[in-house]
This record gives structure tokens, sequence and C-alpha cells, in this order.
């Protein structure tokens, strides 16, 4: 909605009081005239002054309190936390129409925020559940004997508290992107040290989840990682620790879509402005259709494709890309789901140092 500029508009609530005040004056200028021709005493006219101001006043003052009524009561609802109801004079060329626009736009922003608080209660309650159930199964079987204390069974417990660890981590990052208390911590750095750094973390991290676990096809130690950066000594101005999130969870994502014995390929090349990086990360996975790739980056989506190796293996708890996403925006760039003939390429642009203005 385009603000109004600071001239009068013909409908405004301005122009419709003058217009009272200049119809008011008119009215009792033009029975003054009648009872000086026709020699009427000055108190008819008066009254019948005051009676054509008051019913003209009246019928300006109902098409004023009439939506400022309406407005009230939906306050009301909203504060009460109805936020299906709306205010119907949003059409008007006033001022109360734009307050009314305004309203019904609050409304909508408070219920889709309702509604996403109620979806993430749910989601952060279901993966809570899981690892939870699972480490309690774990201990009451050790507790009541059903099971020992073996290097089997406190791998699997230890397996169900890491992933707690993880879902705890992924909610402190979430809670940070809603309180935008995040600042960038930017600084110029070499993409292929960078990147071979974050690649060899991953590699581990799979490692060691497969060590604590067993063999769960969730570690996924079978997809190798492929670094191509071009040219070698390519440099980069972007806040490290967030860039690291962004490659980590892309890597992760891809490396869960990826077909046993696959590969992930983490590309870098030079950006157009100074400084800027274009990053993409290709896996050998089903992809992603046309129609999910607009809801890949919110949270707690999962989507529709089946996961290429097969049941039973961890398919996330779908905050992976949001986060990657908010990440992305905080440095100014751009993320999204390119085409690509086999698999999945998300592509990262970043804008490198900030360009003077003017």
């Amino acid at each position: 909605m385009t603000a109004p500029g600071p001239g009068l508009r013909p409908f405004s609530i301005k122009a419709k009081l003058g217009t009272l005040v200049v119809v008011s004056v008119f009215i009792t200028t033009g029975l003054l005239m009648v009872a000086l021709r026709t020699r009427t005493e000055l108190r008819f006219i008066t009254v019948f002054s005051v009676i054509a101001t008051l019913l003209i006043t009246q019928f300006v003052a109902h098409g004023l309190t009439a939506p400022l009524d309406e407005m009230r009561a939906v306050a009301r609802s909203i504060s009460h936390g109805d936020y299906t109801r709306r205010v119907n004079g949003a059409g008007r060329r006033d001022e109360l129409g734009d307050l009314a626009q305004t309203i019904n736009l609050m409304a909508d922003d408070l219920a889709a925020v309702d509604r996403h608080r109620k979806e993430l209660v749910a989601n952060v309650s279901h993966e809570l559940r899981t690892p939870i159930a699972a480490l309690r199964a774990v201990l009451e079987n050790v507790v009541d004997g059903v099971s020992s204390a073996d290097p089997e069974t406190m791998r699997t417990a230890l397996k169900q508290t890491e992933r707690l660890g993880r879902l705890v981590e992924t909610l402190l990052d979430l809670s940070r992107l809603d309180n935008g208390v995040v600042t960038l911590k930017a600084g110029r750095f070499e993409v292929w040290p960078y990147l071979s750094g974050v690649l060899k973390e991953a590699n581990l991290a799979a490692a060691h989840r497969r060590l604590s676990s067993g063999s769960g096809n969730h570690s996924r130690t079978d997809v190798h990682l492929h670094l191509d950066v071009s040219p070698p000594e390519l440099t980069a101005h972007a806040d490290a620790e967030r860039l690291h999130q962004v490659v980590a969870n892309l890597i992760d994502n891809a490396v869960k879509h990826s077909p046993p014995h696959g590969r992930v390929t983490v590309l870098a090349r030079r950006g157009p402005q100074p400084e800027s990086l274009l990053l993409e990360v290709l896996d050998e996975g089903p992809g992603i259709p046309e129609s999910e790739r607009h809801r890949v980056f919110e949270r707690f989506n999962r989507g529709e494709v089946a996961s290429p190796h097969g049941p039973g293996s961890d398919g996330g708890t779908g905050l992976g890309l949001a986060i990657a996403r908010w990440a992305v925006d905080l440095h100014g760039g751009r993320i999204g789901v390119a085409e690509s003939a086999r698999g999945c390429r998300i592509r990262v642009t970043l804008p490198g140092i900030p360009q003077p203005r003017g």
C-alpha cells in the first residue's frame, strides 16, 4: 500500500470536515438572506440553521464513527487471539480506509506468527520425543536388567544424546534468527583452505557418528565430497562462522539425499563484485520438484522427495536449509535452487565488500 502524500486528498477526513463547515456557513448565510428579504424573525432563522447544521453533522459523523466502532471491535478480537476477523472499510479512500488496511495487515501478520508458533511447538515436540523415547527405552532396559550396559548399548544411548545435542544447537541458531541478535564479523579469507576445512569437518563428523552409533545409514560415509575452487587463489569477504553454517548445512542436506556411493560437489567461483563469491553444492540425488522449490527453505520442511538410500535414514529436522537462508540473508546475498540436469543444485551468491554509495 502506498502511503498518502502530505497534500489534501479529495476524500480525506479533513476535506469532509472542511466541506461540512462550508455547507453550514452557506446554509446559515442563505437563511439569513431569506430572513432579511421576508422580514422573518431572527430566532426562527437561528433555529432552522442549528437544526440543518446538526442534521448535516450527524450524517458526516456517522460515516466517521461507524468504521471506528468496527475497528475497535476487530482490535478487541485480535487482542483476545482471534485473528480471523477483518475490517470491512479497507476500500475507503480516506484516512479511515488506510487505518482499516493497516489493521487487516496486522491481523494477517499476527495470524502467520501464531500459525508458525504452533507449527514450531508441534515440530519441536515431535523432534524431541523420538530421541528421548529411544534413550529412555535403552536406559530402562539397562536398569531392569533386560540388557547389559555393554559398549553397543552405550553407543545407542550416546547416539540419541548426540541427536538431542544437535537439535538443541539448531534451535539455538533458530532463536538467534528470530531475535535478530547476530551481527556479522566479515573479513577477507582464502576460499580453498577455508572450504577444505569445512569438508574435512563434515567427513570427520560422519565418521564419528558412525563409530558412536554403529553402522547406521544416517552416517553416510559412503558419499564422496569433492571441492572445486577456481581460481585456486580465490578470496572472498564474508563472515566465516556464518558461511560455515551455510556450507555445512548444504553439504549435510546433499549427503542425506545422495544415492549410495554418490558424489557431492562444492563449487566456488569469483562473483561479479570485488571479493564476492558464487557457491554451488551439487548432489546426485533425486532432485527437488519445481513445485517444491519455493518451500525447501522453510522451517521444518522436509519436502516430498523420497530418500534414495532407503528407509531408516535420518531425514533431519528440516531446519538446515532455513538456517542457511538466514545466514545468506545476513550477508545480503541470495540462495536458491538452480536448474540441474541431475540431482539438486543449490546456488549461493554473496555480495563481498559493500560498495560505497554515490
